[in-house]
This record gives structure tokens, C-alpha cells and sequence, in this order.
């Protein structure tokens, strides 16, 4: 044998003891990653033509669930097939199909429904920019804006229907958090609130029910506020509370005690985010407080951090120049506002949502 051949000998006895053994496990669940977007789109398949309404309390065959939906029997019969898997849906013994106790939560008729949460994400353009992420990766830059032509809230106002959904979206992120930082954080000492981005209202509605000494101003645009008298109106709210349409990089409401920024710095880069906080700070009464809401991502993610803080970031980086943050990052942009922290709360309810409160350092 030649040293060559010894060499040769040597790396490949060396590869062969380093390659890893075949994990089936592993593999599985990297193809269920990866194939991920087959039970989006069977989701969206379903959300999209009604078949949680149509399924609702009886069981269906997939024949005469086609004619009602008007699609093709079969080809409905496969991903409804495909649901059952997901635990979406159940198929029973005689071939019919049922809703499961997920699919519940995709009727539009029912208390704490999804659908709308899911709706403006099944849209074709954000469905393309998602499989622009490479883009996304290589350039910084929101792929929305490569498949659409400019800033997704741009898109938005160009397809009143499809901001319609995102804002209504919103306002189910907004229920699901209203009660629980009113009861988590103390206005007892606080006289007036303004929402700043508060969309139609959601949160602000549930801060003044629960605590009826409160008054309130809703700051958004004027597609953001739409609906919103309606809703203070409704709720008995309407003395209460007072609507205001415009930009609030531009200017907000003054002299209120509380300044409550739910689900907002998270769209925006560092350099926006600082505006708006500056904004809130020159604003405020004199013992004022700034209260962001939003998710606080952990220092390290390993797979016992929550996957939604992926979904939730990443939808950000393909959707806007925004980002989910850690506590570091936030007293970053407290620092370069002229704000100081004051208390960070423990996450509320299953969100993980937290309030980080700060004021005036000068």
C-alpha cells in the first residue's frame, strides 16, 4: 500500500466513524418542519371557503359538503382527509367528517374564534412574501415590498378589504390582552389613558370597563380608528372616551397620565420606534408613564422557548422592518427616547405578552 493509498484509507475510515448515526425520530420531525406549509394552506383551504361554518354542529359526507361549498367532491374529500390528520376535523367510520375541538376555534360564530386572526395571513401577497424569505434574509429588507411594490401598512390601504382583516386581527390580539393588563397593572392613580395604534378601540374598551374612573383617547389612522365610536358607543363608553385620526410619528394626544403601546414597536425599526416613544415622553403629564406592550424575547431560544416568538419575528421581518426584542433591546430604545425603565411585568396569560413601563429620565 502507498502512503497514498494509506492516506486515503485513513479519511475515509475517519469519515465514516464521524458521520452521525440515522435518526428516524429526527427525521421525521425535521419533514414535518419542513413540509409545514401543506397544513397552512389545508387551514387556509378551509378557512377560506367557510367549512367550519358549513361543518359547525353535524357531520357531513364530503360529497354534499362540496356541492354546498361549490368546489369538486374529491379533491374536498382529500383535504378534509388531510384536516382529520391535524386533528382539524374527524372522519367516522362511514366516511363523514366532523368538526374537532380545534376546528371550533375556526367558526366565525363562536366566542374567542381565530378565523379572524388567520384571515389576512392567507392573503395571496403575504402568502408570497413568506416564500420571499431568502429575500428577506439577503437583502433586510420586508420581501413584502418586492412582491407588492411598497410597505406592507401601503398594501394595506391599497386593499381596504385585506386591512379590514389585519385590523380586525388586531382587535383579537387586543380582547385576548385588555382584561388581562387591566387586571395586572394598577390605574388607580391614573386619570386619563391614551391607546396610541389602538385600532378599533379593543383595548382601550376593556382598560375603561374594568375601571370606570378612567378616561380615555384612542390615537391611530383613520382606517385604524374606523368602527371604534361605534364600539365606545355600544359599550357605553362614548362620554368617556374621545377618537383621534392621524400619525402618531408625527404627533400624539397631550397631557394624559398613561400611554399604552400595545403591539406597535414591534412594526417598526429602531430609529421609528425612538419617535414614537419621544413622542409619548413630550406628551405626557408631568408624572406621566409610557406602558409598552408587547412580547420580550428571551436572550437564548432553545426548544423550550415558545415557537410563536419565531412565527411572531420572522412574520415581522417579511411583513416590515420591525422585530420582536429582549429586555435589553427595549432599554436600549428607552435610553435613546429619554426614558428610563420601571417595571417589567411577568408575562400575561398564555401570549406571553408583558407590560414594560417607563418614564421620563429628564
Amino acid at each position: 500500500m502507498t502512503t497514498a493509498d494509506a492516506a486515503t484509507e485513513h479519511e475515509t475510515a475517519h469519515d465514516h466513524a464521524a458521520a452521525p448515526a440515522f435518526d428516524p425520530g429526527a427525521a421525521a420531525h425535521l419533514y414535518r418542519l419542513a413540509f409545514g406549509f401543506v397544513p397552512a394552506q389545508m387551514i387556509h383551504v378551509a378557512v377560506r371557503l367557510r367549512l367550519p361554518d358549513l361543518l359547525a354542529d353535524r357531520t357531513w359526507s364530503a360529497a354534499d359538503l362540496a356541492a354546498e361549498a361549490g368546489v369538486q367532491a374529491q379533491a374536498l374529500r382529500r383535504v378534509l382527509r388531510g384536516l382529520a390528520s391535524l386533528g382539524v376535523v374527524t372522519e367516522t367510520d362511514e366516511g363523514g367528517f366532523h368538526l374537532a375541538p380545534a376546528g371550533q376555534l375556526l367558526r366565525s360564530d363562536v366566542p374567542h374564534s381565530l378565523r379572524p386572526m388567520l384571515l389576512p395571513y392567507f392573503d395571496e401577497g403575504i402568502w408570497a412574501a413568506w416564500g420571499g424569505l431568502l429575500d428577506a434574509v439577503r437583502t433586510g429588507r420586508p420581501s413584502i415590498e418586492t412582491v407588492t411594490g411598497g410597505p406592507v401598512f401601503a398594501y394595506f390601504e391599497q386593499n381596504p378589504e385585506l386591512g379590514a382583516q389585519f385590523h380586525a386581527a388586531m382587535a383579537v390580539s387586543a380582547q385576548a390582552e385588555a382584561w388581562a393588563v387591566a387586571e395586572a397593572y394598577d390605574f388607580s392613580d391614573v386619570a386619563t389613558v391614551v391607546d396610541v395604534g389602538g385600532g378599533d378601540g379593543t383595548l382601550l374598551t376593556g382598560l375603561l370597563t374594568r375601571h370606570p374612573h378612567l378616561r380615555g383617547v384612542l390615537a391611530d389612522t383613520a382606517q385604524g380608528v374606523a368602527g371604534a365610536v361605534d364600539r365606545f358607543a355600544g359599550a357605553g363608553l362614548g362620554e368617556r372616551c374621545d377618537v383621534v385620526a392621524g400619525d402618531f410619528f408625527a404627533s400624539v394626544p397631550p397631557g394624559a397620565d398613561r400611554y399604552v403601546i400595545k403591539s406597535v414597536l414591534h412594526d417598526w425599526d429602531d430609529d421609528r420606534c425612538v419617535d414614537l416613544l419621544r413622542n409619548c415622553r413630550d406628551a405626557m403629564s408631568d408624572t406621566g408613564r409610557i406602558m409598552v406592550v408587547e412580547i420580550v424575547a428571551p436572550p437564548v431560544v432553545d426548544t423550550g422557548t415558545d415557537p410563536f416568538l419565531a412565527v411572531s419575528d420572522l412574520t415581522l421581518m417579511v411583513l416590515t422592518p420591525g422585530r420582536e426584542r429582549t429586555a435589553a433591546e427595549f432599554d436600549e430604545l428607552f435610553r435613546r427616547a429619554g426614558l428610563e425603565l420601571v417595571a417589567r411585568s411577568e408575562p400575561l396569560g398564555f401570549s406571553g405578552y408583558r407590560i414594560i413601563e417607563a418614564r421620563s429620565s429628564r
